[in-house]
């Protein structure tokens, strides 16, 4: 079968590095794609966010399936054109997709499926959201009701920050048509982990539970990013809970989106905070999350070209996914400067000796090739550095030597990935 991953981060590497091991795959094409992607796919420019352009690809191509990598794509409608092309498409459609495209919408879907979350308030008004602020205090959470690339969140802990954070977004547009509406939340304490089930519209199979850091600096301190590293298992995520979020969180949801007319396939991804009073819903994503993603591709042990293709046809009742016993832990070195204003072009050298570490695979994130075969940065955040490891400690080890074997100047990352859990 062939196959067209869209997409071109790290996430899409990962997702196209476990798709090239698939003894069904005959051909494997990813759009836009990245330097380290083109080592196992063939890289066609088209955008993530060309959704005719990519439909026709796939058409000419014969692609039999279309995995969606990012979650703008979903939200535009990908799912739906490759279905009305009849071609099988890993994602939901633009209606189920609501569930990451409006976060109004899935606390509206949460609420009338019964999901244990925070308490919220929708606002289109910024004196009414003060007010509110006001009223209730801090610390409080500020969401952007739109698609803002992870950084639409400001957990604020005085009322004065959450107010700037409602000027932000709602008056001066820092995340353009995302930040016209706002969600405020109350503010829940506990470890946040993020949690991943594939569903086929009517069932869904629990997948590896990951924990990602969300900003930029060491401590969790800093701006919220699209993420700095994360690793899989968590410790905190026990089978009795893993049982808990499928039966009060997972498929309520999935039974409400399939009584609302827009039945949810491919990979449902809820953030939670682990409370005192149990595992409360953050937000859904609809896709896999990143750096997660790369935690996850290096210890599954199933096809998971079979597993997407289970999900698109309905066949998830029977299907059985094994996962390696193995810890992994991902590294995300970013441009000096992210999530703000960073330069790009910097030469990075040194990957041959950091997949040399045992159990070490480099996955690109914003790389490019230079004319003259130089790899140089391209992004924002620019290789996820994964390792395996019998225990977390040692996949953490591991990371950091292949960290420090990169040669590129203009690069950074946080040291203490994993550190609180090892």
């Amino acid at each position: 079968m062939k196959v067209l991953v869209v997409g071109g981060g790290g996430r899409e590497h990962a997702l196209c590095w476990a798709l090239s091991a698939s003894p069904v795959l005959t051909r494997l094409f990813c759009a836009p794609g990245n330097a380290g992607i083109a080592a196992v796919a063939e890289c066609v420019p088209i955008g993530a966010e060309e959704v005719p352009a990519l439909v026709d690809f796939a058409t000419r191509e014969g692609v039999g399936l279309v995995v969606a990598g990012p979650e703008a794509p979903l939200t535009l409608g990908l799912a739906d054109a490759c279905a009305a092309a009849g071609i099988r498409c890993f994602g939901p459609t633009a209606a189920a997709a609501r569930l990451e495209g409006s976060k109004a919408f899935m606390k509206e879907v949460a609420e009338a499926a019964g999901v244990p979350t925070a308490r919220w308030a929708r606002f289109d008004d910024p004196a009414a959201a003060r007010a509110h602020l006001r009223a209730a205090g801090a610390p409080i959470v500020v969401k952007a009701d739109g698609l803002a690339a992870g950084k639409g969140v400001v957990v604020a802990q005085t009322v004065a920050e959450a107010e700037d954070a409602v000027a932000e977004m709602m008056e001066r547009r820092v995340h353009g048509a995302a930040g016209a509406t706002v969600v405020i939340e109350e503010c829940l304490e506990g470890p946040e982990v993020s949690f991943f089930a594939l569903c086929d519209g009517e069932v869904a199979l629990p997948l590896a539970a990951a924990q990602d850091h969300k900003r930029v600096g060491e401590g969790d301190t800093g701006p919220n990013t699209g993420g700095m590293g994360a690793y899989s298992p968590p410790p905190m995520v026990t089978e009795a809970l893993r049982e808990e979020v499928m039966a009060r969180i997972v498929r309520p949801v999935l039974a409400e989106m399939a009584r609302r007319g827009a039945p949810f396939r491919g990979v449902l991804f809820a953030g939670l905070m682990l409370t005192a009073a149990g595992p409360r819903l953050l937000e859904f994503n609809v896709r896999f999350g990143d750096p997660e993603c790369q935690a996850l591709m290096v210890r599954l042990r199933s096809d998971l070209l079979t597993a997407m293709l289970a999900a698109c046809d309905g066949e998830l009742a029977d299907f059985d996914l094994r996962w390696s016993e193995a810890h992994s832990l991902v590294v995300v070195l970013a441009a000096r400067g992210y999530p703000g204003a960073y330069a790009k072009g910097g030469v990075i050298r040194g990957l041959e000796r950091a997949q040399a570490v045992p159990g070490v695979q480099v996955f690109h994130a914003g790389t490019a090739r230079r004319a003259d075969g130089a790899l140089v940065a391209n992004g924002g955040r620019v290789l996820g550095v994964t390792a395996t490891g019998a225990t977390l400690r040692e996949a953490r080890e591991a990371a950091y030597r292949a960290v420090d074997a990169i040669e590129w100047p203009e690069g950074f990352c946080r040291r203490d990935i994993g550190a609180r859990a090892v």
